[in-house]
């Protein structure tokens, strides 16, 4: 073992996190002086862009090396399948793996924790058995059946409202000590790992404790504020200025706390001599809106605060320092097996679809994004390797509760609106372009105009004519753009078609009568 050539991995995802409230991306509130400290040894990167803005396609975009739309693993269709994971193909290398999160997304039910040795979630409303056995069974097929695919939306909707309610100063971030302390058990008794963190402290509803509330958000009760993005945004609720300075403050007190137990992490590699030897990754897999644009939460638009995210790589062949140059998510998974020196590349299962390295998508790679020439290119390599790729399918889950809200305020959405949209986004670092099936496109000069404020998709600015020819050679090569606005409506019918055990389950839980 050599700190030349790091045998472990520590990936950490701090989930809905902003880079510009972290201290090392130039915040003025000390939220995170660990990660501060961190930067100091590893590269931060400022323009990484993740494929798509919330968790599970992007993080099937982290285990597989796909963008959304060859994984597949979407609102409409959630749970990878037919794909190798990098757990699966690390585990079979002879690497020690294990999964540890809050987050309801990253479980066994949406596969995104095959080949993960160890796994656990601590997702304290929808417990373990509520993603697994009789009511997954029940979900899958209703979600690819159109006439179940209403009561579908209901069970996610009920609990992510059982998680707005009952996830309190106990509630999922208060789980992120224990996410931790598995982490070190694991590390204990491993020789070579690959560990795999998602902290969702940042994340909607915000309940810090109590000593980072007193300190980002002094007198602030955390009950007293909207905690519900959707009832913003379907203008059921209004938020004034003093309310959004105290969300904000609640939120860096999530972040604030998520970078203790970092540190807390760090400091056990350190103390234990294993931190040369590891290479550590931190990274979102989306930001947060609040307020910018209208809009709050994480849906509905790619704009930058969602999508260009903090990234900070641990590793001697990258070093400590700040690059400019833009990078993609998706290509950490090449840059994990790259470390390790694992090519991948062999289906798990037979018929899975599987990624290998690539090395013009690795980080530490001196070919890094030459793209030019690649065999067997993917659709984000048939530019040059200054664009990066967002993916945001139908979001039905949002949009059955954003109905819900605006019903019960009496308000009716527009189904021309954003709401309902399929959206898809090329950038690079001075210019964005996004394609959007029911409203105009957005076009933004992100060089001149960082708060995407003025939209220039009908202009004839150059930068912007590039990044939509971009776009453009990106749908050719997926099959085609997103043109067609699908079908609004959705059915509720019954539940004859799932088998007896299953519906006894959601009877169990109270889903049925």
């Amino acid at each position: 073992m050599t700190a030349e050539s790091p045998e472990n991995v520590l990936f950490v995802v701090m989930d809905t996190v902003r880079k510009d409230h972290l201290t090392p991306y130039g915040y003025e509130r000390q939220t995170t002086p660990g990660l501060e400290r961190f930067a100091e040894e590893a590269t931060v990167f400022e323009q990484a862009v993740a494929p798509a803005p919330w968790t599970l396609p992007v993080h099937a975009s982290l285990f597989t090396g796909m963008y959304p739309s060859r994984h597949g693993a979407d609102q409409e269709n959630p749970y990878l399948d037919g794909a190798t994971t990098l757990a699966e193909t690390l585990s079979a290398a002879g690497y020690d793996t294990a999964c540890y999160s809050s987050n309801a997304w990253i479980t066994p039910y949406t596969h995104l924790t095959d080949g993960f040795a160890e796994q656990d979630n601590f997702f304290e409303v929808m417990p373990g058995d509520f993603l697994s056995g009789p009511l997954a069974k029940a979900w899958k097929t209703m979600n690819d059946s159109e006439t179940l695919r209403a009561l579908a939306d209901k069970l996610v909707s009920l609990g992510n409202t059982a998680h707005e309610y009952l996830a309190g100063g106990e509630g999922a971030d208060s789980k992120t000590p224990a996410v931790v302390d598995q982490t070190i058990d694991f590390v204990d008794d491993s020789d070579q790992f690959f560990a795999f963190v998602n902290l969702m402290d940042a994340h909607l509803p915000y309940h810090p404790p109590e000593e980072y509330k007193e300190e980002f958000a002094p007198g602030v009760d955390s009950t007293d504020v909207c905690q519900n993005s959707k009832e913003y945004n379907a203008g059921a609720y209004e938020i004034d200025d003093q309310e959004w300075e105290d969300i904000r403050g609640l939120y860096d007190a999530e972040i604030a706390h998520i970078d203790d137990q970092l540190t807390r992490l760090f400091d056990y590699l350190k103390e234990t001599g294993q931190w040369d030897d590891t290479m550590v990754v931190v990274c979102a897999d989306h930001g947060e809106l609040h307020g910018e644009h209208g809009l709050y939460g994480h849906e509905f638009c790619l704009y930058d605060p969602l999508v260009n995210v903090p990234l900070m790589v641990k590793h001697p062949k990258l070093g400590a320092g700040r690059r400019e140059d833009q990078v993609e998510l998706v290509d950490l998974y090449h840059t994990v097996l790259d470390a390790l020196g694992v090519e991948g590349g062999e289906p798990a299962s037979p018929g899975d679809d599987v990624v290998a390295l690539d090395r013009t998508r690795s980080l530490l790679s001196v070919d890094y994004r030459e793209f030019a020439g690649v065999d067997d290119a993917d659709p984000g390599q048939h530019h040059d390797g200054e664009y990066a790729f967002v993916e945001y399918s139908r979001p039905v889950v949002e949009l059955k509760q954003l109905e819900e809200k605006a019903s019960s305020a009496g308000i009716d959405l527009s189904e021309d609106s954003r709401f309902y949209s399929r959206m898809r986004s090329a950038r690079r670092v001075d210019a964005k372009y996004t394609r959007i099936d029911r409203i105009p496109d957005e076009a933004h000069r992100l060089d001149s105009d960082p708060d995407e404020t003025e939209n220039l998709a009908d202009s004839d600015d150059e930068a912007i004519a590039e990044t939509e020819a971009a776009l453009s050679a990106f749908e050719d090569a997926i099959g085609g753009a997103w043109t067609d606005a699908l079908d609004t409506d959705v059915s509720d019918d019954s539940v004859d078609q799932m088998d007896d055990e299953a519906q006894e389950r959601l009877r169990d839980l109270g889903y049925l009568e």
